[in-house]
């Protein structure tokens, strides 16, 4: 065992300095990091490879500091006078803050933290940190976690089932299960529970064991307390932000049919000509140039990334705050409705007492929730991005057609919601978790597929299929009528009853 480990470790050695010099040129590593990278080259080269390509391997945290203001992508005003001058590496973030970790461990001497969490990128990028803490993602865990309602919901869709008396009862999901499916998004807490010893290509080592790990999700929390995963976006180990632009990262939360963006934006003209013209563009700039750059956005254009004009003139400011721009919520419990005040949605109470934005016959919990004024702005910030393309008739005519359906989508959803509501009070179906029998599931698709589905498609300019056809106004239309066709076949059978 000793004679296998020793002759592993000279190889990394020997491995890593060989690569290691065309890296070193421009950005010098640390020792701590020499150190990691001499055994991880050989256990883990994925890994290392991708660091290598990164920009913190190549680039120290002063001379990205240095940089003018627009090509910056280092916000924080002063940077530790020890990670100035070499490469962001295995140690200059694993080993960072390591006294507020509760994943730190003794690993080959050297005290480290399994998870990077947003506090510790927030050393070089501060302002971005704090940004998206006030961003409804990085309160994504609790926001479902918390919410008595949405738990009902994603306790009907995850059970167990079990059938028996002639109904389904619903229990309660295992911990794996919550990871694997809608946690895999809002992110997981992340739990110390012990300590385990592990055979390595090294020999034994010991690792902390952490409940709810792995997870990237946007919301979730850390073992230093703080919410989300900057990784989310800007995937381990490159974190490269030609990725974070590219609609793909999106995709992975918001493919729908709940929240359908990616096949909405994949079927406009804006996804065509991305599909068609991708090549040729430059998803690296810094800024990123509209007409030059790239012809026509994705999402991070509209919702994150610093865009400017050939002249250098700024059309967009970066935010890693998604919702400066949303003037709407589109999706969520039940209605489209102006976008919370808060990122941290469970303080939302309706005038039912529910924790919901809306009530289920519409009325807004305008206390909770932005005010036109708000609305206006956020409107005006992105269509402020749309003048770098469209003339003011496009622009107008296309929020002329997207405030319509709004207004024409929540009367559709409140039309099923009104017979649903008949439905419970006649007592057809039991009202305590509204989304447990078949009735309810068919009313929930309405608004949860088709209602969502019909305002991202003329939001985003996504043509009429998917606002008619695919997931839209027609199948909205067929849930309104199976909800009355359902509501008279009861009344039906009860008259004949009497």
């Amino acid at each position: 065992m000793v004679l296998r480990t020793v002759s592993a470790l000279m190889f990394c050695f020997v491995l890593f300095a060989a690569i290691l010099p065309a890296a070193a040129d421009e950005a010098p590593i640390s020792e701590a990091t020499e150190e990691c990278l001499g055994c991880h080259t050989t256990f883990h080269p994925g890994i290392v490879a991708d660091w290598f390509k990164s920009r913190h391997a190549t680039v120290t945290p002063a001379a990205a500091r240095a940089k003018d203001e627009l090509e910056r992508r280092v916000s924080a005003a002063e940077i530790p006078e020890e990670l100035r001058a070499t490469a962001v590496g295995c140690a200059e973030c694993h080993m960072l803050r390591n006294d507020q970790h509760a994943d730190t461990f003794d690993h080959n001497g050297m005290d480290i933290h399994v998870v990077v969490s947003p506090d510790d990128c927030a050393t070089c990028h501060s302002v971005e940190r704090d940004q998206y803490r006030q961003n409804t993602m990085s309160h994504a865990h609790g926001n479902l976690a918390i919410n008595a309602v949405y738990q009902k919901l994603e306790q009907s869709i995850l059970g167990p089932f079990e059938a028996r008396d002639s109904r389904i009862h619903l229990g309660t999901a295992n911990d794996l299960t919550r990871a694997e499916a809608c946690y895999s998004c809002h992110g997981t807490r992340l739990r110390v529970t012990g300590i385990e010893t592990r055979e390595t290509d090294a020999g034994e080592l010991e690792f902390p064991v952490i409940d709810g790990w792995p997870n990237q999700g946007v919301g979730r929390i850390n073992l230093d307390g703080s919410k989300g995963a900057c990784t989310a976006c800007h995937t381990r180990h490159r974190f490269a932000i030609e990725m974070a632009r590219k609609p793909h990262t999106c995709k992975q939360c918001h493919v729908g049919p709940d929240v359908p963006v990616y096949k909405v934006y994949s079927a406009s003209k804006h996804g065509n000509i991305y599909e068609a013209m991708k090549a040729g563009w430059q998803f690296e700039n810094v800024p990123w140039t509209v007409g030059q750059d790239f012809e026509a956005p994705t999402c991070a254009v509209c919702h994150v990334s610093l865009v400017v004009d050939e002249d250098g003139v700024v059309v967009s400011e970066r935010s890693h705050r998604m919702n400066d721009r949303i003037a709407w919520r589109q999706f969520g419990l039940i209605y489209a409705h102006a976008h919370p005040k808060s990122p941290d949605t469970t303080k939302i109470q309706n005038k039912d007492n529910q924790p919901l934005p809306t009530a289920f016959d519409g009325t807004p919990a305008h206390d909770f929730l932005i005010d036109a004024n708000e609305q206006a702005r956020r409107t005006a910030l992105m269509q402020q991005t749309c003048r770098a393309c469209h003339d003011a008739s496009w622009i107008n005519g296309h929020w002329q057609r997207y405030d319509n359906t709004l207004r024409q989508s929540n009367a559709a959803v409140a039309v099923a919601t009104g017979l649903m509501s008949e439905i419970w009070q006649a007592g057809y179906a039991d009202p305590t978790n509204p989304f447990d029998e078949s009735i309810e599931r068919r009313w929930s698709e309405g608004w949860l597929f088709y209602g969502n589905s019909t305002r991202f498609s003329a939001s985003m300019a996504g043509g009429g299929d998917y606002g008619v056809f695919a997931n839209g106004r027609f199948q909205m239309s067929q849930v309104i009528m199976d909800l009355q066709d359902w509501l008279n076949q009861r009344r039906a059978i009860e008259k004949k009853a009497e």
